[in-house]
């Protein structure tokens, strides 16, 4: 087994899953770089920042001991409608933004900005100029709409900056998926092909049932993976794992399954289960001349779903050479889809091997 200290939760630096770039539609507007500011975080980070913003600007000009409540007032009021106005209007033409070129979309965006700032110092001139002592001047408006271009265009340079980064880690997700999808082992393909081979005779249905069993395991694992995947499907995948490497163990392979039927519709990443139960049967099972029993719990509590899988190991036997890619590539998969959060952890022992993750699954 990969030697970890017991309890060692497997690193990995932060993942992201890849999504092809589809011009037009709600996939073009999902990898535009403007996130959609109209949802509830966006929205409240928005308006805190205003404030800290406001507040830095007073903190400037006065001190704490004669903090300028009016100044304060003031830039708040403004800062907020600026700041509101445009995110509505941004949110609101982020289908049609998404639809130009970089320079021209970040263009447009600014012009949004510039041109609710200009409304509103003017709106407030013509309406505040008395009781919130603002100035009547033009050069106050052209001030504050050089600012707040100035901030806007910092601020989309920051959101461009993050998509580049967010597409950087799916792409290197799906690098690492994609060799996750295609790391089956030749020994086991070899194996697997020497125990159909001496079935064909004696038991011919047991060799094309294990036939077709291969053959729907490496569809699955090979497939681009499109469609949502849930604790059900890899299961099954499991099974379908495991009742192929039972015509080369026989009954040395014993496998007991403890799934919470609650669980069976949560979302979970493909190859997830089943790289676990590979790992148990390659470094553990395969490797004790009497076998053993690999023990695979899948509990759901309320949002937060459990993973088990412990299996005996050898004690007096070397750890056997492996690329020791599909611990970590299974915990970026998880924090990938699931956030930080998402932990796999190891408990390896003298006698048994025990993997755990747990990660809570979204409500809709």
């Amino acid at each position: 087994m990969e030697e970890l200290q017991a309890g060692e939760q497997v690193k990995s630096t932060p993942p992201s899953q890849n999504v092809g770039r589809i011009a037009g539609g709600a996939a073009a507007q999902a990898d535009f770089f403007i996130p959609d500011l109209c949802a509830t975080r966006p929205a409240v980070l928005s308006i805190l920042l205003s404030e800290l913003l406001v507040l830095v600007h007073v903190l400037a000009g006065s001190s704490l001991t004669n903090f300028d409540w009016d100044v304060f007032a003031l830039g708040s009021l403004l800062v907020l409608w600026i700041v509101l106005l445009s995110s509505i209007l941004l949110c609101r033409c982020r289908a049609l933004l998404s639809r130009l070129n970089l320079p021209l979309a970040a263009f447009a965006s600014l012009l949004v900005v510039a041109m609710v700032t200009l409304v509103i110092s003017m709106l407030s001139q013509s309406f505040l100029a008395e009781t919130m002592y603002i100035p009547e001047d033009v050069w106050w408006v052209l001030r504050n709409v050089l600012v707040a271009t100035v901030l806007a265009g910092t601020v989309l340079r920051y959101f461009y900056l993050q998509q580049q980064l967010k597409l950087q880690q799916q792409l290197e997700m799906q690098a690492r998926l994609d060799s996750l999808r295609t790391r089956i082992r030749p020994h086991f393909l070899f194996n697997t092909l020497n125990s159909i081979a001496s079935l064909i005779i004696s038991r011919p249905e047991t060799a094309e049932r294990a036939v077709e069993d291969l053959a729907e395991l490496f569809r699955t694992t090979l497939k681009e993976n499109t469609e949502s995947n849930t604790v059900e499907d890899e299961v099954r995948l499991t099974r379908l794992y495991l009742g192929i490497e039972s015509l080369r163990l026989e009954d040395r392979l014993q496998v007991h399954w403890e799934i919470d039927e609650k669980a069976l519709g949560a979302p979970m990443p493909a190859l997830v289960l089943q790289p676990l139960v590979e790992n148990a049967v390659y470094h553990g099972i395969s490797r004790l001349p009497k076998g053993g029993c690999i023990d695979i719990r899948v509990t759901l509590s309320g949002d937060d779903l459990s993973v088990l899988v412990d299996n005996p190991v050898p004690a007096s036997i070397a750890p056997s050479a492996g690329s020791k890619m599909a611990l970590p590539n299974v915990a970026q998969r998880l924090q990938a889809t699931f956030g930080l959060g998402a932990t796999l952890v190891v408990f390896p022992g003298e006698e048994n091997f025990r993997v755990e993750l747990r990660y809570t699954v979204p409500t809709l």
